[in-house]
């Protein structure tokens, strides 16, 4: 359930406790927030909801250094009621959020239009005009207020705290082991399947084509992907990049469903990006690529049976 603003929430998220923060990821650190929530929710006997913002604060204060979004609203709304969470407040983040200070947010937003019966909130949550709130600030309030808070620990990973950030880093380097471990699941995206050229229709590779934000910094290269159709789970091999055989255009990403044959335009795709098998290549002519695509099937096809990962399980179908 998405709620998009503060004000009239449905009877199934009154006086709600509260999870507040971007969650861009749903990483690790978050499910730990998110869990708390959840403690703290059985204890009182309200449901459990998630406050975020949109657009992201970032894009608002830069707007020219777009934010690489890892879990767009629509995607973080499937991805927490699979987790079991009872609603997604979305509030938006705009001239007016930008100048509320710390103590009219909580009083007016958090204890007022929301009515949480508690909040939790991470180690590093700071909020309000000038990021003068912070999770203390909001612990000592809800006290005055007769309310409950939590504040969560800092995660580690890799020796490093788990963090967004670390994560599309992660992704810009191809490193999937990493950046599927940071976020405790296999890295997945929602996309629609737009017609292109049928390229790999002429190959014996009928594809799927789906263009990912320009902001999008995921490297590109080969990749084996489990994705979901109409709540069925397909093997696949994707090609993500700018084609250099044929005509270095946009960046692409195609796909190629093992043993599936259907009509995909239209339709929006969850994909699971499992293992990068390596980079994009430039091929001589159309036999030496095809000849490698046999290759990077079958590769894709040994990496995708072997046992998943227990520290970065597969979380379709959604």
């Amino acid at each position: 359930m998405i709620c998009r603003g503060a004000a009239r929430l449905p009877a199934a998220l009154s006086r709600p406790v509260v999870a507040i923060g971007n969650f861009d990821g749903l990483h690790r650190g978050h499910r730990a927030v998110i869990e708390a929530t959840r403690a703290l929710a059985y204890e009182l006997g309200r449901p459990l909801a998630i406050l975020t913002f949109d657009p992201h604060p970032r894009s608002y204060f830069r707007p020219d250094e777009p934010v690489f979004r890892l879990t767009p609203d629509p995607l973080k709304a499937a991805i927490l009621g699979h987790w079991g969470v009872d609603g997604l407040i979305v509030l938006p983040f705009n001239a007016a959020m930008a100048s509320t200070g710390a103590a009219e947010f909580i009083d007016t937003i958090l204890f007022g239009q929301i009515d949480a019966a508690g909040i939790v909130v991470g180690h590093d949550f700071h909020f309000g005009k000038g990021r003068g709130g912070s999770p203390e600030f909001i612990a000592t309030r809800s006290t005055e207020q007769g309310r409950k808070a939590v504040i969560v620990p800092p995660l580690t990973a890799f020796d490093e705290p788990v963090s967004s950030t670390a994560i599309r880093s992660a992704l810009s380097e191809g490193d999937m082991p990493r950046a599927n471990h940071l976020l405790g699941y296999r890295y997945l995206f929602q996309a629609e399947v737009r017609h292109g050229e049928k390229i790999g229709r002429t190959l014996g590779f009928p594809t799927a084509n789906l263009k990912l934000p320009a902001e999008n910094t995921l490297m590109e290269g080969i990749y084996a992907v489990r994705v979901e159709v109409d709540g069925k789970v397909h093997d696949g091999v994707a090609s993500y990049g700018r084609r250099p055989t044929f005509d270095n255009g946009a960046p692409l990403f195609e796909i190629w469903l093992m043993d599936f044959s259907g009509d995909l335009y239209g339709k929006t795709l969850n994909v699971e990006c499992v293992k990068r098998q390596r980079g994009e290549l430039k091929f001589d002519g159309v036999e030496a690529l095809i000849a490698q695509m046999h290759r990077d099937t079958a590769e894709a096809r040994a990496i995708l049976a072997a046992p998943v990962e227990a520290d970065a399980p597969s979380l379709l179908p959604l």
